[in-house]
């Protein structure tokens, strides 16, 4: 019923969003190039389709060849303007997110700039260090203002969009027309296998046109690791009927990291909050009210690794607690024999357009 009064804002939300869309490919409003590789990663839903985890994987394919940079806007953080990430920052500083890239590479760039023209500029202009070979752009499928060299979309498998609407109604920040500016269609958190079939109906789901490819990834979880100081914990203790494992989220679609965990064979019961919540002092009450009812002398808390960036904020944790948290790291990975044919497709744009760059450099340096 709720929804019936939503739906005014919906048709006026997109139209704006429809719009601003034209005014670009009008050209009324323009779009920056840089003679950097810049990728876009992204999605046309709110949340929950895994873009940090496709962030980090072109991170790895790319750092050893190539000075890699991230840019992103840093979601809820606390600061504004362009701020370099260091591994030792907070989270409400920079955003969970880019602190996460950041200590798990901590030789890349990582950077966070609600302006993202100016935080290229300033990432290909350093005080100090190297300029960057390619910059990727996290969750920037609506900043239009910069146009990159490839643009990647993420669908998550589990919600599909075709049937969705505009927010505020539903989930998307604007129509499924719009993923034709797409060169990358990426389906995530798909099961271990999906069938032709089913390959070929969400291929004409998606409209895909000539010049877009497809591929599908799934979520691949590692071994519990520590948050704060934490034993190290081995499989056969979280496998243990007898385990309880308290899971405590603030991510948009938690879903699946449940799936997985009651697969492990413990107990498990679930504490979810919003996607990148700040945990206050009554949610950390609440943390270790519930923790502290559990009846079990083995018994931990797992959260996500973009949480545990949150968690380390928080100075009013009790040393119980921090004993007994680990977080759940998660990565990509490619289905059937599509992971080839992917990174082939990205070193060959970054490797063609740097070559490029430095061809023109070194051309222009010989004139007066």
């Amino acid at each position: 019923m709720v929804k019936i009064f939503l739906y005014p804002l919906s048709w006026l939300y997109g139209l704006v969003v429809y719009l601003r869309n034209r005014a670009y490919d009008l050209k009324i409003f323009t779009s920056r190039e840089f003679d950097v590789p810049v990728i876009s990663i992204g999605n046309i839903t709110v949340g929950g389709t895994g873009k940090t985890p496709h962030v980090e994987y072109l991170v790895n394919l790319l750092k050893d060849n190539y000075e890699v940079a991230t840019l992103s806007r840093g979601y809820k953080r606390k600061t504004k303007g362009f701020r370099l990430v260091e591994t030792n920052s907070s989270a409400r500083d920079v955003g969970d997110e880019p602190l996460q890239i950041k200590n798990k590479y901590p030789e890349v760039t990582v950077s966070v700039c609600e302006n993202r023209v100016s935080g290229v500029e300033k990432l290909l202009d350093p005080k100090d260090g190297k300029s960057p070979d390619v910059v990727l752009l996290d969750d920037a499928f609506q900043h239009r203002r910069i146009s990159p060299g490839i643009n990647i979309l993420l669908i998550d498998y589990n919600r599909q969009i075709k049937n969705d609407t505009l927010l505020p109604v539903g989930r998307l920040r604007e129509g499924v027309s719009q993923m034709r500016r797409a060169n990358i269609i990426l389906f995530t958190k798909c099961p271990e296998e999906v069938t032709p079939i089913m390959r070929r109906i969400l291929q004409n789901d998606v409209n895909l046109l000539p010049y877009q490819k497809l591929y599908f990834t799934r979520l691949v979880y590692g071994k519990f690791q520590p948050v704060f100081d934490a034993p190290e914990i081995d499989e056969e203790t979280y496998r243990d009927v007898s385990c309880h494992i308290m899971v405590v989220t603030g991510i948009a679609a938690p879903k699946q990291m449940h799936s997985y965990i009651k697969k492990l064979g413990s107990h498990m019961e679930t504490l979810s909050f919003p996607d990148h919540h700040s945990f206050s002092i009554s949610d950390v009450n609440e943390i270790e009210k519930r923790f502290s009812e559990i009846n079990s002398n083995k018994k931990i808390i797992v959260t996500t690794e973009k949480d545990a960036m949150r968690f380390k904020d928080i100075t009013q944790l009790s040393d119980e607690i921090k004993k007994a948290m680990y977080y759940l790291p998660v990565k990509i990975d490619f289905l059937e024999e599509e992971k080839k044919s992917f990174n082939k497709k990205i070193l060959n744009y970054v490797g063609e357009n740097k070559s490029n760059r430095e061809l023109y450099k070194r051309k222009n340096s010989g004139k007066s």
